[in-house]
Parts: C-alpha cells; sequence; structure tokens
C-alpha cells in the first residue's frame, strides 16, 4: 500500500519579474559630416542601451498601457512518489488515506456482504487445477454473524468475472480483452437458515484434481455455532442452483443440517478440522472439534451416517482454539489452546491423553495452527501476542520430559493477535497470516539473505525498513478486523480473506 493525501497539494510556485511597460523606441539617427540632426518634434532619441523604466504605468498622455508578461513555464519537477506504508513505522495524518499500489498486484477484488462472517472455506470446482487465466471463478462457503440470531444464514458464494488487474500504462485496446479487463467482479449467493452466529467453518476435504460429486452426491460443510452446536450440511445443491439457471433444490435436503453433533452441550467453540482417506467417500470422513471447556471430540462417518464419539480428549487446561490434522498420519492430529501449548495427539492412545506438547509454545494464548502438507513435520503457530513461530515437531519430545523444544523460526511482525495462518498448498516454505492489526501478510521461509546481503541492507535502506523481516514478501492492507485467511488450492497464488468490511480475493506478483 502506498501512503498519500487525500487532498491534492498544489506545486510550489515561481516568482517571475516583470517585463518593461513602455512604447515601442525608435532607431537613432546617424550623424553626417554637416553637423547634428535636429529633431523637429524635439522627441527625446533614446540609445538602444537605455533601460526603460518598466515601473510607469501610464505614458504623458495619461493613457493605460498593458503590461505584457512572459510565457509561463512549466514545472519540470515531478511530483513526489508515493511512500510505500509500513506497519509500525508509519503513521497516517489527519488527511491521508490508504491507496493499494495495483502494480503490485495481478488481481485484486473487494466484496461487500450484508452481515460479517467470521469464517470461511474455499469449495474445490470442476474448472481445473492450476489455473492461470482470467477472468477466474471461484466457490466458497460462509456463515454469517447478523445481530439477531435469527437472521443468521450459511451461504455459497459465487464469485466470477475476476479480471486482471488494469495497471497504468496498459493499452486498453489489447487483443487480450480476457485477461486485461478491469471490470466489476459479479458476487452471487444461495443461503439457508442459520439459526445462531457461525464461529466456524469448515468444507469437507476433497482430493487434489478431484472433480466436484455430481449434485446427486452430498458435498458436506459443517459450521460451529454460538450456541455449542455442531452441523453438518449439504451444500451440494446450493452449488447446482449457482451453475444451472432455473435449478431447484429439494429444501428439505438443504435447508436441515444432514447431522447435529452434541457432544460439547451448551459450551460454544471455535477449533474444527476434517479429514479423510484420500477419496471423496463420505464414509471416510472424520471430523474433530474443540470447545472453550478445553474438551475435544472426535465424530466419524459410517455407510449408516455419522456417529459422534462420547469420550473427549482432554489434556488441555482452556479453550481449545485450533486443530489440525496431520497431512502424513491418518490417526494423529495437533491442537493448540489459550492455556499457551501446542498438543499432538494419537486417537489411537488410550486415556485420550496428547502423546507429546509445546509447552509453552507461545507466552500468551496460541489462537492457531497449521500444518505443513508438502513437509509434514513442519508446523505454524500463531499467539495472541502476534507471533508467528515454526516449529520442527522432529524435536518435540513425548509426554513427560520437562524439555521445551525452540522454533526453528520466530518472527514478531503483527502487533495484534494472529487471527489465521495457513501454509500454501504446494509451495512448503510459503505461508499467509492474518492479524487483528488489519494485515493479511505473505512469507517465505526460503528467503535467507548471506551476511553480506544483510550488511548492505542494513547501510542502504532507510531507517523505516531495517526492521522489516527479509521472510516477509507482501503486505496486504484496507481490510477492517480480518479474522481468516485461505489460499485458494486450485488458483496457484490466490488468497482470499474475510473482515468485518466483507472478502478480499488477490493474488500479487510476490507469490
Amino acid at each position: 500500500m502506498s501512503k498519500r493525501s487525500a487532498s491534492d497539494r498544489a506545486a510550489d510556485g515561481q516568482a517571475f519579474a516583470k517585463a518593461s511597460g513602455s512604447g515601442a523606441k525608435r532607431d537613432e539617427t546617424e550623424v553626417n559630416d554637416i553637423g547634428e540632426f535636429e529633431d523637429a518634434w524635439e522627441d527625446e532619441i533614446e540609445s538602444e542601451e537605455e533601460v526603460v523604466d518598466g515601473e510607469a504605468g501610464d505614458d504623458e498622455d495619461g493613457m493605460d498601457v498593458d503590461e505584457v508578461m512572459p510565457a509561463i513555464e512549466e514545472s519540470e519537477e515531478l511530483p513526489p512518489a508515493p511512500e510505500a506504508f509500513i506497519p509500525g513505522t508509519h503513521v497516517l495524518g489527519k488527511d491521508e488515506i490508504l491507496e493499494p499500489d495495483d502494480s503490485v498486484y495481478i488481481m485484486r477484488h473487494s466484496m461487500n456482504v450484508t452481515w460479517p462472517c467470521l469464517s470461511f472455506d474455499v469449495l474445490r470446482d470442476s474448472l481445473g487445477d492450476e489455473r492461470q487465466r482470467y477472468p477466474a471463478t471461484t466457490y466458497l462457503v460462509a456463515g454469517t454473524q447478523a445481530d439477531q440470531a435469527s437472521k443468521n444464514e450459511l451461504s455459497v458464494f459465487k464469485m466470477s468475472s475476476l479480471h486482471r488487474t488494469q495497471k497504468d500504462g496498459d493499452d486498453s485496446d489489447s487483443d487480450e480483452d480476457d485477461d486485461a479487463l478491469d471490470e466489476d467482479a459479479i458476487l452471487e449467493f444461495r443461503s439457508v437458515p442459520h439459526h445462531g452466529g457461525v464461529n466456524r467453518v469448515r468444507a469437507q476435504p476433497l482430493p487434489p484434481a478431484s472433480p466436484l460429486p455430481p449434485a446427486s452426491q452430498p458435498y458436506f460443510t459443517a459450521t460451529w455455532a454460538d450456541n455449542g452446536k455442531v452441523h453438518i450440511w449439504d451444500i451440494r445443491p446450493l452449488i447446482e442452483s449457482l451453475d444451472v439457471p432455473g435449478y431447484s433444490w429439494d429444501k428439505s435436503r438443504t435447508n436441515k443440517p444432514a447431522f447435529t453433533i452434541n457432544s460439547h452441550g451448551r459450551a460454544e467453540g471455535f477449533a474444527m478440522d476434517w479429514a479423510s482417506s484420500g477419496n471423496a467417500n463420505p464414509s471416510s470422513l472424520r471430523l474433530l472439534t474443540g470447545d472453550v471447556h478445553s474438551k475435544i471430540y472426535l465424530t466419524t462417518t459410517t455407510p449408516s451416517g455419522f456417529n459422534a464419539l462420547s469420550q473427549p480428549f482432554t489434556s488441555h487446561t482452556s479453550s481449545v482454539e485450533d486443530l489440525q490434522w496431520s497431512p502424513s498420519e491418518p490417526t494423529v492430529f495437533a491442537s493448540c489452546s489459550a492455556d499457551c501449548s501446542v498438543q499432538i495427539w494419537d486417537v489411537r492412545s488410550k486415556g485420550r491423553q496428547s502423546v507429546a506438547g509445546i509447552e509453552p509454545a507461545h507466552e500468551s494464548d496460541v489462537n492457531v495452527i497449521s500444518w505443513n502438507r508438502s513437509t509434514s513435520y513442519l508446523l505454524l503457530s500463531g499467539g495472541d501476542e502476534g507471533g508467528i513461530k515454526v516449529w520442527d515437531l522432529r524435536n518435540v519430545q513425548k509426554k513427560g520430559t520437562t524439555v521445551v523444544p525452540s522454533p526453528v523460526a520466530s518472527f514478531k511482525w503483527h502487533t495484534a493477535p494472529i487471527t489465521s495462518i495457513e501454509w500454501h498448498p504446494t509451495e512448503d516454505s510459503i505461508f499467509a497470516a492474518s492479524g487483528a492489526d488489519d494485515q493479511v501478510t505473505l512469507w517465505d521461509l526460503g528467503v535467507e539473505p548471506d551476511d553480506d546481503e544483510i550488511g548492505t541492507l542494513m547501510n542502504d535502506a532507510p531507517d523505516s525498513a531495517r526492521d522489516v523481516p527479509p521472510q516477509l514478501l507482501f503486505v496486504h492492507q484496507g481490510q477492517k478486523d480480518v479474522k481468516e485467511v485461505h489460499w485458494h488450492p486450485q488458483i496457484p497464488g490466490a488468497v482470499l480473506s474475510t473482515a468485518l468490511d466483507g472478502f478480499n480475493i488477490f493474488k500479487t506478483i510476490s507469490v
């Protein structure tokens, strides 16, 4: 983002000297041998070297004489370049606003919704993987936080006409009209009633490169309601109605949950994560849910339906904030909590206790975690103090040991609690994070300047840039109270975020 004044600033003026205001001068008469020529009219003869007083406004007859001003030359000075706004270093002035620098965005769109959504998830579609062409289309599911419980909804959104960002200097007559147009995006949605606010939404995982299930098969989404209920919905008909004009869905299939988990009683929660055995068969799904009373419950599926297990996992001593299944071991999962710890579990262990842990992982509440899908021993965590840490789980000791491992990387860039964090789906060194300081940040752990480069950066960079970590690739701003961020699994580098003022979808030149 760049910082500039909201009001136009005029260029500094330059004073110019006034020109002479006298009449025309007459030629000097040549002197010959017969003596000096006498003017019959006794006019004063002016030599070319004489300077006429330019301050006289009237001639001898009292007539006004117009002043002749020289042409005003345009200033060759260019306006000052916009200054990059660095959060925590720069402060916006009274008349200053943030403006996005579209030269660093390949795509950038903002979309407002009726009610804010604390949580959303990106839905797989049948438009193909590794998509690079524009305009792009994406689908997502989200739940609302309305001012009254009866007004809340679970919505499936279709964002289309996501054109490439138009940059200064682009040729509007380019033949690549489909790629270059900077038109408004189109937002369509289908909704079903949801009693109570939605704390978190997670869609069932589908295997990479797998198409969307046919309309006759379910596509499940789970919602954590603020009344302590976890509902499982079939949203596949809602997606079909967005793609097929005139499609009428069976409300008995969509408007009521396919299953409700009552294991948590009246305790609400936020932590939730799906796992599957790698195929799209609904009978292979498993769902973890954690509540504010430190309990974690497992719900499994069978050919006959869902089965909520009654015995909880109970090693945390405070609210469970996030859950993540291991990408490589189907019985292992991780959790984080307001008790400042990260715990590792195995569902086969007796007693439903964690098998390893990092205590403490942060100096305050651990809000979010993310398990690297490519390098399965790396785990990200984000804390209430704004810190981000990267853990090598090979260094985590079994439960009962007193050795606390050190993170392999630690960053303190955000100035408010980390609200969301997620590894890139295919690049194992890149991740995205969001914070309550209204920032979405993109990072690359693979960026490590050597000692000579560090010295050059420290000597040449301005003071405001010396505290910027080299691994920080990009800072996206402009949203208020960012809650969640996700990578799009089928559009490389595309990032979606939700905040109090709606959704953003963008792709930068950095990733």
